[in-house]
Order: structure tokens, then sequence, then C-alpha cells
């Protein structure tokens, strides 16, 4: 048995350390919110082979140049060399004289997307994607406080749920910074995955926990848990190394549009794995004894 739960202090430096990145992340530059949440119209075109590359900026400036077009962004794709512009909400007869605007001064274009959202579905889904994550969090506290009869075990697991989701948003806040990477359904989807993912990996740890309590009614708390962290680990290591391995193939050889989405499930898998064993289980115990000194008094 090894003794981790010694070091638990140190855990919750280690942590902190990135929740304050995250945070200050969030504060400073916010997240950087795709058509999907601001509404507005994304055309991909892609210019004849032979054309050298063409400045953003230039392109920016022939599409605000046209009647009731506003340029919000122009991005260019390394990958296949395409460039995605970003406008105002827009019609079929826009986007086509966007088209005809830039033939004008560059080769004729290919479309290859054309996404239009409305401002009023951005914000419904916003505030559904806020509402999704509220349920999920209030019904992830009941079921395990539920399960273990204990609500101090629901409260850790939503804590530690609550960490991996800090870290992953103040991440993606942070690389919208620096690489202007915008957050979409997508990472949505990666967000309430990572969720799930951590209050499972956490459960088999408390599982165990639970099991040697049963086994040893009185035994202290910290020996338990310092014995069901060491029988687990391995086993959520090798659960996590076959996930990650696959994540980190996919975010350097799959396509540009899954790219962020598979880095968001990547960040998540490795805090959700973290957090599970040194984030979860010493907080079981820091509120045990807080619950133990709370009853003395």
């Amino acid at each position: 048995m090894i003794h981790f739960m010694k070091f638990k202090t140190q855990y919750f430096l280690f942590s902190g350390i990135f929740l304050l990145i995250g945070i200050f992340s969030l504060i400073a530059w916010g997240l950087k919110p795709s058509i999907d949440f601001t509404g507005g119209a994304l055309l991909e075109v892609s210019f004849d082979a032979s054309q050298e590359d063409i400045d953003v900026a230039d392109i920016s400036q022939t599409v605000s140049e046209i009647e009731n077009i506003d340029a919000n962004s122009v991005q260019f794709i390394k990958d296949n060399k395409n460039y995605i512009i970003r406008t105002n909400s827009i019609g079929e007869l826009q986007k086509n004289e966007i088209l005809t605007a830039l033939e004008s001064k560059y080769s004729k274009p290919e479309e290859i997307k054309f996404e239009t959202v409305g401002p009023t579905l951005g914000k419904e889904l916003l505030v559904k994607t806020a509402i999704a994550i509220a349920i999920a969090a209030i019904l992830i506290l009941f079921y395990v406080a539920y399960q273990f009869k204990d609500k101090w075990y629901g409260l850790a697991a939503i804590l530690a749920m609550f960490h991996d989701s800090i870290i992953l948003v103040g991440a993606f806040a942070l690389l919208g910074k620096l690489f202007n990477v915008e957050v979409d359904t997508l990472f949505v989807t990666a967000l309430l995955t990572t969720l799930s993912f951590s209050v499972h990996d956490t459960i088999v740890v408390f599982d165990r926990i639970r099991e040697l309590l049963r086994l040893r009614p009185g035994a202290k708390l910290e020996d338990v848990i310092n014995e069901a962290v060491t029988e687990t680990l391995s086993r959520s290591l090798n659960n996590s190394m076959t996930i990650i391995f696959m994540l980190t193939t996919l975010a350097l050889l799959g396509g540009s549009t899954i790219k962020w989405f598979v880095v968001a499930l990547l960040i998540g898998t490795i805090s959700g794995t973290y957090s599970s064993t040194f984030t979860a289980a010493p907080l079981l115990l820091v509120l045990d004894k807080w619950k133990s000194r709370k009853t003395k008094s």
C-alpha cells in the first residue's frame, strides 16, 4: 500500500496552479464563440492551386467593401490551403456577391462550405448548453450521493467534476488567445463527455473505498483511501492511456474539422484521470475530517 494521501496538499497545489491559469484566462480573454453561438454566416473557399497564398487582410477588405456585409474574421487553413470567411448573417444572394468580388480580384474561388445561423438560434443554443451542464451536474450529485448513501461522496465527485470543467474551459480560453480557437457545439459535446468520464473514474475509486470500509468497519478512512487508490490506480491509468494514445493520434493526423474537438477530449481525459485519484479522493478525506470536527463541536 502506498500512502498517497500523505501528499494531498501537493495534489491540491498542483490542481490550484492549473485552475488559476484557467480562471485567469477566462477572465482576461474569455472564450471565442463560433458561429453556432453568435449567429452569422461561414463561407469556406479555395482558390486555384497555382494561386499563391493570399493575404487574409486583403480578403477581409474585399468582402467588407460589399454593401451590408461585414467580414468578422478571415482564417487561412494551412492543412488544405482554404480560407474561412465569417460574416454577419447573409443569404444566398450576398454569398454570391462575395464569390463574385473575390473572383474579380483573384482566381475563381471554389465554394467548399456555406453555413448560416440566425442570432436567435445561436442565443437559444447557448442557453440550452448552460442548462444541460447544470442539469447534468445536479443529477450526478444526487446520483452519487444516493448510491453511496453519503452526501459527502456526491460533493467530492461534483467538486472534482467542476475541477475538470474549469481546466478544460480555461484551456480553450488560452488556446483562443494564442491560436484563435473557437468553441462550438463539438466543444460542448467534449465538455459533457469530460463530465461523465470524470465521474466514471471517480466512482471506481469511491466504490473500492466503500467495499474496504465494509470489510474493515473500524479502519481509518485515510488508510482505506490509500489502499483503494493503490488498488485502482493501475487500472485507471491503463484504461486512460489507451484513450489518450488514440486521441493523440487523431489530434496529430486527423482533419482540421475535428482537431480541436479531439484536443478538448484529450485535455478532459488527462484532467479526469488525475482528478479521480488525486482530487476526488483527497477531497473526500478533507470533507470527512471537516465533518468529524463539526460533529465534535
